[in-house]
Protein backbone atom coordinates (compact mmCIF):
# COMPACT_ATOMS: atom_id res chain seq x y z
CA UNK A 1 0.00 0.00 0.00
CA UNK A 2 1.16 3.34 -1.02
CA UNK A 3 0.66 7.16 -1.35
CA UNK A 4 2.60 9.41 -3.10
CA UNK A 5 0.67 12.82 -2.25
CA UNK A 6 -1.16 14.11 1.18
CA UNK A 7 -4.83 13.53 1.09
CA UNK A 8 -8.04 11.25 2.20
CA UNK A 9 -8.20 7.51 1.15
CA UNK A 10 -8.81 8.38 -1.89
CA UNK A 11 -5.07 8.80 -1.91
CA UNK A 12 -3.96 5.33 -1.36
CA UNK A 13 -2.68 2.58 -4.15
CA UNK A 14 -2.02 -0.98 -4.37
CA UNK A 15 1.40 -1.37 -6.08
CA UNK A 16 3.04 -4.53 -7.16
CA UNK A 17 6.80 -4.80 -5.76
CA UNK A 18 9.42 -7.91 -5.84
CA UNK A 19 9.48 -9.56 -2.25
CA UNK A 20 12.10 -8.15 -0.24
CA UNK A 21 15.09 -9.97 1.12
CA UNK A 22 16.10 -9.94 4.53
CA UNK A 23 19.63 -8.82 5.82
CA UNK A 24 21.23 -10.54 8.51
CA UNK A 25 18.51 -10.23 11.89
CA UNK A 26 15.85 -9.74 9.96
CA UNK A 27 13.13 -12.38 8.44
CA UNK A 28 10.68 -11.52 5.76
CA UNK A 29 6.84 -11.96 7.05
CA UNK A 30 4.19 -12.78 5.34
CA UNK A 31 0.98 -10.59 6.17
CA UNK A 32 -2.21 -12.22 7.18
CA UNK A 33 -3.83 -9.27 8.95
CA UNK A 34 -2.84 -5.57 9.74
CA UNK A 35 -4.94 -3.50 11.91
CA UNK A 36 -5.40 0.31 11.10
CA UNK A 37 -4.98 2.81 13.77
CA UNK A 38 -5.97 6.76 13.87
CA UNK A 39 -2.42 8.23 13.52
CA UNK A 40 -2.09 6.82 9.80
CA UNK A 41 -4.95 8.55 9.01
CA UNK A 42 -3.00 12.25 10.55
CA UNK A 43 0.44 11.01 8.53
CA UNK A 44 -1.33 10.42 5.52
CA UNK A 45 -3.52 13.50 5.39
CA UNK A 46 -0.19 15.55 6.12
CA UNK A 47 -1.31 16.85 9.33
CA UNK A 48 1.95 15.80 11.07
CA UNK A 49 4.77 16.52 8.34
CA UNK A 50 6.44 19.28 10.25
CA UNK A 51 7.00 16.06 12.93
CA UNK A 52 6.96 13.21 10.32
CA UNK A 53 6.94 14.13 7.42
CA UNK A 54 6.07 11.54 4.55
CA UNK A 55 9.13 10.25 2.34
CA UNK A 56 6.89 9.20 -1.62
CA UNK A 57 6.23 6.77 -2.51
CA UNK A 58 5.11 6.29 1.64
CA UNK A 59 4.01 3.26 2.78
CA UNK A 60 1.56 2.72 5.54
CA UNK A 61 0.65 0.96 8.48
CA UNK A 62 2.24 -0.40 12.21
CA UNK A 63 0.35 -3.58 13.20
CA UNK A 64 0.73 -7.22 11.54
CA UNK A 65 0.68 -10.24 12.28
CA UNK A 66 1.35 -13.35 9.76
CA UNK A 67 3.96 -16.39 8.54
CA UNK A 68 7.33 -15.86 8.51
CA UNK A 69 8.72 -16.95 4.87
CA UNK A 70 12.09 -15.55 3.99
CA UNK A 71 15.09 -16.41 6.82
CA UNK A 72 18.69 -14.84 6.09
CA UNK A 73 20.67 -17.18 4.18
CA UNK A 74 23.70 -18.09 5.57
CA UNK A 75 26.12 -16.42 3.94
CA UNK A 76 24.33 -13.30 5.59
CA UNK A 77 26.34 -13.88 8.85
CA UNK A 78 23.24 -14.63 10.62
CA UNK A 79 23.86 -16.07 13.89
CA UNK A 80 21.24 -18.01 16.03
CA UNK A 81 19.28 -14.96 17.71
CA UNK A 82 20.11 -14.00 21.20
CA UNK A 83 16.83 -12.86 22.16
CA UNK A 84 14.31 -16.02 22.37
CA UNK A 85 14.10 -17.72 18.78
CA UNK A 86 15.47 -19.28 16.09
CA UNK A 87 13.25 -18.24 13.49
CA UNK A 88 11.96 -20.38 10.48
CA UNK A 89 9.98 -20.40 7.93
CA UNK A 90 6.09 -20.78 8.88
CA UNK A 91 6.60 -19.69 12.37
CA UNK A 92 3.33 -16.96 13.27
CA UNK A 93 4.23 -14.44 14.68
CA UNK A 94 3.02 -10.84 15.36
CA UNK A 95 5.26 -7.27 15.71
CA UNK A 96 5.50 -4.13 14.27
CA UNK A 97 7.45 -1.63 11.68
CA UNK A 98 7.61 1.73 10.51
CA UNK A 99 5.06 2.78 7.96
CA UNK A 100 4.77 -0.82 5.93
CA UNK A 101 2.34 -2.93 7.21
CA UNK A 102 0.67 -3.34 5.28
CA UNK A 103 1.86 -5.37 2.53
CA UNK A 104 1.31 -8.70 1.62
CA UNK A 105 5.29 -9.39 2.36
CA UNK A 106 6.94 -7.31 5.16
CA UNK A 107 10.88 -7.24 6.26
CA UNK A 108 11.17 -6.05 10.12
CA UNK A 109 14.44 -6.90 12.12
CA UNK A 110 13.81 -10.19 14.65
CA UNK A 111 13.63 -7.87 17.65
CA UNK A 112 10.27 -6.43 16.46
CA UNK A 113 8.33 -9.42 16.35
CA UNK A 114 7.00 -12.29 19.15
CA UNK A 115 5.63 -15.40 18.75
CA UNK A 116 1.94 -15.77 18.01
CA UNK A 117 -0.05 -17.33 21.31
CA UNK A 118 -2.15 -20.36 19.39
CA UNK A 119 -5.04 -19.43 20.85
CA UNK A 120 -4.69 -15.31 19.45
CA UNK A 121 -7.04 -14.47 16.11
CA UNK A 122 -5.01 -13.31 13.76
CA UNK A 123 -7.03 -10.20 13.68
CA UNK A 124 -6.89 -9.56 17.40
CA UNK A 125 -3.06 -10.29 16.20
CA UNK A 126 -2.43 -7.48 13.52
CA UNK A 127 -3.92 -5.09 15.45
CA UNK A 128 -2.41 -5.36 18.39
CA UNK A 129 1.06 -3.88 19.08
CA UNK A 130 0.19 -0.07 18.79
CA UNK A 131 -2.50 -0.05 21.26
CA UNK A 132 -1.32 -2.47 23.48
CA UNK A 133 2.24 -0.70 24.44
CA UNK A 134 -0.05 2.60 24.68
CA UNK A 135 -2.78 0.90 27.01
CA UNK A 136 0.09 -0.65 28.96
CA UNK A 137 2.12 2.80 29.02
CA UNK A 138 -0.54 5.17 30.42
CA UNK A 139 -1.98 2.88 32.72
CA UNK A 140 1.90 2.42 34.40
CA UNK A 141 2.25 5.87 34.44
CA UNK A 142 -1.69 6.11 36.22
CA UNK A 143 -0.57 3.90 38.48
CA UNK A 144 -4.28 2.30 39.67
CA UNK A 145 -4.28 0.73 42.89
CA UNK A 146 -7.22 -1.34 44.19
CA UNK A 147 -10.22 1.00 45.96
CA UNK A 148 -9.21 3.69 43.63
CA UNK A 149 -11.33 4.91 40.85
CA UNK A 150 -10.23 5.96 37.37
CA UNK A 151 -11.89 7.67 34.59
CA UNK A 152 -10.96 6.14 31.23
CA UNK A 153 -11.69 7.84 27.88
CA UNK A 154 -12.98 6.15 24.89
CA UNK A 155 -12.93 2.65 26.98
CA UNK A 156 -14.70 1.06 23.72
CA UNK A 157 -12.05 1.70 21.64
CA UNK A 158 -8.24 -0.13 21.26
CA UNK A 159 -6.21 1.85 22.97
CA UNK A 160 -9.47 2.47 25.92
CA UNK A 161 -10.60 -0.59 26.03
CA UNK A 162 -7.53 -2.61 27.01
CA UNK A 163 -5.90 0.48 29.24
CA UNK A 164 -9.72 -0.28 31.12
CA UNK A 165 -9.43 -3.89 31.50
CA UNK A 166 -5.68 -3.41 32.90
CA UNK A 167 -6.75 -1.35 35.39
CA UNK A 168 -9.48 -3.33 36.73
CA UNK A 169 -6.95 -6.22 36.40
CA UNK A 170 -4.80 -3.88 39.11
CA UNK A 171 -7.97 -4.10 41.23
CA UNK A 172 -9.17 -0.34 40.41
CA UNK A 173 -12.64 0.74 39.68
CA UNK A 174 -13.25 2.04 36.59
CA UNK A 175 -15.62 4.71 34.86
CA UNK A 176 -15.49 4.68 31.18
CA UNK A 177 -16.94 6.90 28.50
CA UNK A 178 -18.38 5.83 25.55
CA UNK A 179 -21.31 6.10 23.16
CA UNK A 180 -24.73 4.32 24.69
CA UNK A 181 -24.37 1.49 22.58
CA UNK A 182 -21.10 0.34 23.82
CA UNK A 183 -22.30 0.20 27.84
CA UNK A 184 -23.31 -3.13 27.73
CA UNK A 185 -20.00 -4.13 26.53
CA UNK A 186 -18.54 -2.42 28.63
CA UNK A 187 -20.64 -3.43 31.36
CA UNK A 188 -19.62 -7.63 29.93
CA UNK A 189 -15.28 -6.17 31.11
CA UNK A 190 -16.80 -4.71 34.97
CA UNK A 191 -16.60 -0.89 33.65
CA UNK A 192 -18.91 1.23 34.66
CA UNK A 193 -20.10 3.29 31.71
CA UNK A 194 -20.95 6.70 31.07
CA UNK A 195 -21.57 9.16 27.67
CA UNK A 196 -19.18 11.24 26.65
CA UNK A 197 -19.80 15.17 25.90
CA UNK A 198 -22.12 17.79 27.60
CA UNK A 199 -23.13 16.25 31.28
CA UNK A 200 -20.17 14.42 31.45
CA UNK A 201 -18.90 15.82 34.48
CA UNK A 202 -21.77 15.86 36.60
CA UNK A 203 -22.68 11.91 35.56
CA UNK A 204 -18.53 11.31 36.85
CA UNK A 205 -19.23 13.00 40.12
CA UNK A 206 -22.67 11.45 40.52
CA UNK A 207 -20.86 7.77 40.16
CA UNK A 208 -17.54 9.21 41.72
CA UNK A 209 -18.81 11.90 44.26
CA UNK A 210 -15.12 12.02 46.18
CA UNK A 211 -13.68 12.28 42.52
CA UNK A 212 -11.08 9.98 40.60
CA UNK A 213 -8.18 9.28 41.30
CA UNK A 214 -6.87 9.00 37.74
CA UNK A 215 -7.51 10.18 34.38
CA UNK A 216 -6.90 8.11 31.08
CA UNK A 217 -7.43 10.64 28.15
CA UNK A 218 -5.94 10.24 24.90
CA UNK A 219 -3.79 13.94 24.26
CA UNK A 220 -4.01 13.85 20.55
CA UNK A 221 -1.43 13.04 18.08
CA UNK A 222 1.30 15.81 18.81
CA UNK A 223 1.51 13.46 22.08
CA UNK A 224 3.08 11.09 20.18
CA UNK A 225 6.35 12.61 19.54
CA UNK A 226 6.47 13.29 23.43
CA UNK A 227 6.17 9.49 24.28
CA UNK A 228 9.76 7.64 24.87
CA UNK A 229 11.28 6.33 21.93
CA UNK A 230 10.46 2.77 21.48
CA UNK A 231 12.50 -0.18 23.20
CA UNK A 232 13.12 -3.36 23.84
CA UNK A 233 10.64 -3.45 26.56
CA UNK A 234 7.50 -2.72 23.97
CA UNK A 235 7.85 -6.57 22.93
CA UNK A 236 8.14 -7.60 26.06
CA UNK A 237 4.72 -5.33 26.84
CA UNK A 238 2.95 -6.93 23.51
CA UNK A 239 3.51 -10.29 24.91
CA UNK A 240 2.50 -9.99 28.02
CA UNK A 241 -0.87 -8.45 26.44
CA UNK A 242 -1.01 -11.10 23.49
CA UNK A 243 -0.97 -13.97 26.10
CA UNK A 244 -3.48 -11.86 28.39
CA UNK A 245 -5.82 -11.87 25.13
CA UNK A 246 -5.30 -15.50 24.32
CA UNK A 247 -6.04 -16.32 27.58
CA UNK A 248 -9.18 -14.53 27.82
CA UNK A 249 -8.46 -11.87 30.51
CA UNK A 250 -8.61 -9.30 28.20
CA UNK A 251 -11.11 -8.83 25.71
CA UNK A 252 -9.97 -7.58 22.13
CA UNK A 253 -13.32 -7.01 20.11
CA UNK A 254 -13.45 -6.69 16.28
CA UNK A 255 -15.16 -4.40 14.73
CA UNK A 256 -14.54 -4.90 11.18
CA UNK A 257 -12.67 -6.83 8.53
CA UNK A 258 -11.96 -5.78 4.80
CA UNK A 259 -10.30 -7.59 2.15
CA UNK A 260 -6.62 -5.44 1.24
CA UNK A 261 -8.15 -3.94 -1.97
CA UNK A 262 -10.91 -2.32 -0.26
CA UNK A 263 -8.74 -0.55 2.23
CA UNK A 264 -10.37 2.88 1.14
CA UNK A 265 -13.28 1.78 2.63
CA UNK A 266 -11.67 0.35 5.83
CA UNK A 267 -10.09 4.17 6.47
CA UNK A 268 -13.63 5.75 5.53
CA UNK A 269 -15.25 3.50 8.48
CA UNK A 270 -12.16 4.05 10.83
CA UNK A 271 -12.63 7.72 10.29
CA UNK A 272 -16.08 8.30 10.85
CA UNK A 273 -15.56 7.02 14.28
CA UNK A 274 -18.43 4.60 14.93
CA UNK A 275 -16.81 1.74 15.16
CA UNK A 276 -16.67 -0.25 18.57
CA UNK A 277 -13.02 -2.17 18.10
CA UNK A 278 -10.93 -2.96 15.81
CA UNK A 279 -10.68 -2.70 11.99
CA UNK A 280 -8.47 -4.69 10.25
CA UNK A 281 -7.15 -5.19 6.59
CA UNK A 282 -7.38 -9.33 5.97
CA UNK A 283 -4.92 -10.16 3.15
CA UNK A 284 -4.55 -13.60 3.70
CA UNK A 285 -8.84 -14.76 4.58
CA UNK A 286 -8.21 -17.96 7.33
CA UNK A 287 -10.86 -20.00 7.74
CA UNK A 288 -10.91 -21.34 11.45
CA UNK A 289 -11.66 -24.62 12.63
CA UNK A 290 -15.52 -25.21 12.87
CA UNK A 291 -15.92 -21.88 11.53
CA UNK A 292 -20.11 -21.64 11.11
CA UNK A 293 -20.05 -19.25 8.72
CA UNK A 294 -18.40 -18.90 4.93
CA UNK A 295 -18.17 -16.45 1.92
CA UNK A 296 -19.73 -13.66 4.09
CA UNK A 297 -19.29 -10.28 2.75
CA UNK A 298 -16.07 -9.55 5.50
CA UNK A 299 -17.08 -5.45 5.85
CA UNK A 300 -20.45 -6.89 7.39
CA UNK A 301 -20.18 -5.98 11.14
CA UNK A 302 -22.64 -4.40 13.75
CA UNK A 303 -20.47 -1.14 13.31
CA UNK A 304 -21.12 -0.51 9.31
CA UNK A 305 -25.09 -1.48 10.33
CA UNK A 306 -25.40 2.27 11.30
CA UNK A 307 -28.91 4.02 12.47
CA UNK A 308 -29.83 7.30 11.12
CA UNK A 309 -30.23 8.68 14.55
CA UNK A 310 -27.25 7.76 15.84
CA UNK A 311 -24.94 10.88 16.81
CA UNK A 312 -22.08 11.11 15.82
CA UNK A 313 -18.77 10.28 17.48
CA UNK A 314 -15.66 12.88 18.16
CA UNK A 315 -13.03 12.43 16.59
CA UNK A 316 -10.40 9.64 17.51
CA UNK A 317 -6.97 10.88 19.45
CA UNK A 318 -4.70 8.08 20.52
CA UNK A 319 -1.41 8.45 22.28
CA UNK A 320 0.72 5.98 20.47
CA UNK A 321 3.92 5.13 20.20
CA UNK A 322 6.33 6.39 18.02
CA UNK A 323 6.93 3.59 15.62
CA UNK A 324 5.10 5.75 13.30
CA UNK A 325 7.88 8.30 13.11
CA UNK A 326 11.45 7.43 11.89
CA UNK A 327 12.79 3.61 11.78
CA UNK A 328 14.47 2.25 14.87
CA UNK A 329 16.33 -1.13 15.08
CA UNK A 330 16.52 -2.26 18.95
CA UNK A 331 17.44 -5.55 20.55
CA UNK A 332 14.39 -7.04 22.72
CA UNK A 333 13.30 -10.45 23.56
CA UNK A 334 11.14 -12.05 20.75
CA UNK A 335 8.07 -13.33 23.00
CA UNK A 336 7.35 -14.23 27.26
CA UNK A 337 8.16 -17.80 28.06
CA UNK A 338 5.65 -19.86 29.36
CA UNK A 339 6.81 -19.60 32.75
CA UNK A 340 6.59 -15.95 32.42
CA UNK A 341 3.35 -15.60 31.14
CA UNK A 342 2.13 -18.20 34.04
CA UNK A 343 3.71 -15.83 36.65
CA UNK A 344 1.87 -12.67 35.31
CA UNK A 345 -1.41 -14.76 35.20
CA UNK A 346 -1.06 -16.50 38.27
CA UNK A 347 0.64 -13.57 40.49
CA UNK A 348 -0.81 -10.94 42.40
CA UNK A 349 -2.09 -9.18 39.15
CA UNK A 350 0.25 -6.49 39.53
CA UNK A 351 1.09 -5.56 36.42
CA UNK A 352 3.50 -2.89 37.36
CA UNK A 353 6.70 -4.81 37.41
Amino acid sequence: MRFSRYGGPEVLDVVTTDVPVPGAGEVVVGVVAAGLNPVETSIREGRLQTKWPARFPAGQGSDFAGLIARVPRPDTGHDRPKHGHDWQVGDAVLGHTVRGAQATFVRVPVTDIIRKPERLSWEVAGSLYTAAVTAWNAVQEANPQPGRTVLVHAAAGGVGGIAAQLAKLRGARVIGTASPESFDHLRQLGVIPVQYGPGLAEAVARIAPDGVDAELDHLGDDAIANAPSADESDMVVLAKIANMVADRQIVVPVAAIYPFDEVEDAYRELEAGHAHGKIVLSLDPVDYPHQKVHGIDVRESEATRDRPDREPAPPAHEVLPPVFGHPHHHPGPAAATDRDRDADRDGDRDLAG
